[in-house]
């Protein structure tokens, strides 16, 4: 498989991008800096130079030609105001989309958040990122071209992976290691049949390829 990745220098996706590597999938992971590259090529990734909050559809699309997959793993991270939250979080989602969907490249998994709401109340920047990332994940589930899965994690953090988790349409909050988030990206890029699917991930007790395998009815 040929996988793109958005936000190809983020902590999840330069886990994933190892992950796919090692299994030996062609990656290319979309940066917005050239520094950036040699982390991506350390990973065993492509990288690709395309900002996404300046990029057009036709020089995103350009990226995705001859993809098996994409997956949104893009965000304006901490430290951002609500601006970016608007041109990252959701438009730069919508946009990564539209290029899939021009590209015909069907399979698309999201990194959403957990509690991701259009509707979400507040005017704190949090509140602003959990409208955006639910407009996206709103938008990319309009698109019948495209076999999306839709990701949310629980509290991210740094501890080592254990290859365990709770994946299921509503898990409640909890924390998971950015180990398995990765972990459960490379599975669902597998399991075609959790296409049509919002879930929720956080640590738990069942292996990831269990996991996976049950969310999709296998």
């Amino acid at each position: 498989m040929r996988i793109v990745i958005a936000g190809g220098h983020g902590q999840i996706a330069l886990r994933l991008e190892r992950l796919l590597a090692a299994r030996g999938e062609e990656v290319a992971g979309l940066i917005r800096r050239p520094e950036q590259a040699d982390d991506l090529r350390a990973a065993g990734a492509e990288p690709v130079l395309c900002n996404l909050e300046s990029a057009s559809v036709e020089e995103v699309a350009a990226h995705l030609q001859g993809a098996d997959a994409a997956v949104f793993a893009a965000g304006a991270g901490p430290g951002s105001g609500v601006a970016r939250k608007d041109t990252v979080d959701r438009a730069a989602a919508v946009l990564f989309a539209d290029a899939a969907v021009r590209t015909r490249v069907r399979r698309h998994i999201v990194v959403s958040s957990m509690g991701a709401d259009p509707e979400h109340e507040g005017d704190d920047v949090f509140d602003a990122y959990q409208r955006a990332k639910g407009e996206a994940d709103a938008y990319v589930r309009r698109l019948d071209a495209l076999d999306w899965t839709i990701l949310r994690p629980g509290m991210l953090t740094d501890d080592p992976g254990t290859g365990l988790v709770r994946l299921e349409a509503s898990t409640g909050r909890g924390p998971i290691p950015r180990d398995d988030v990765a972990a459960v990206l490379a599975e669902l890029l597998d399991t075609p049949a959790t296409a049509g699917l919002t879930l929720e991930v956080v640590g738990g007790s069942t292996p990831v390829s269990v996991a996976v395998k049950s969310v999709a009815g296998n």
